[in-house]
């Protein structure tokens, strides 16, 4: 039996140095690590399309206004001037042609519009011939720009009135300062075609 006792020993040993052995020791995993914390982020913001510009308001054409603030308008810029006479003359002097030159190139530019040319005379002489005075002004004026062309039908586009004496231009002296001013004829856009 020794041997029998000796093998059961033997076996019992193998064993259990198999056992004490037996597969190698799993090395122990560490903890996972902590996650990292998340940094923080700005929401998204809305993100606005440009706004357009606000649309250009054009200045509204000044041709196009009331028939006062038109004329107004006329004179400041010198599109329509006057012409002016000598005492107790209607007719045109190179300066006063020059004018209704630049009068007429106006009225080809803007066949829209309807005038009136209207007589002026300083204070001295009648009413009656003043009236008369200034309705031969009026008509020379209207005469030369039918001589110009292209201004159209100055029978229908033109009028004449004569107010002799009475709207005088100037009235702070009673003296040519004041007079030359008053002997005129003067432009006047009174409607539209």
């Amino acid at each position: 039996m020794n041997r029998k006792w000796m093998v059961t020993v033997w076996i019992t040993a193998l064993c259990l140095s198999l056992a004490m052995a037996g597969c190698p020791k799993k090395k122990p995993v560490p903890p996972p690590a902590p996650a990292p914390e998340p940094t923080p982020v700005a929401p998204p913001t809305e993100v606005k399309a440009p706004e357009p510009p606000p649309p250009v308001k054009e200045a509204p054409d000044p041709l196009d206004a009331e028939l006062e603030e038109l004329n107004r308008y006329l004179r400041e810029q010198g599109l329509l001037g006057d012409v002016f006479f000598d005492f107790d003359k209607y007719d045109l002097k190179p300066e006063a042609r020059e004018r209704l030159s630049k009068n007429a190139q106006f009225m080809r530019e803007h066949p829209q519009f309807l005038f009136t040319i209207e007589g002026h005379c300083d204070e001295r002489g009648t009413n009656e011939y003043n009236i008369a005075l200034g309705d031969r002004r009026a008509n020379a004026a209207k005469g030369y720009l039918g001589s110009q062309g292209g201004v159209g039908d100055v029978g229908t586009r033109v009028q004449t009135v004569s107010y002799g004496e009475e709207r005088p231009f100037c009235t702070t002296a009673h003296d040519e300062s004041c007079w030359w001013q008053n002997r005129r004829a003067h432009f006047v856009v009174t409607g539209r075609r």
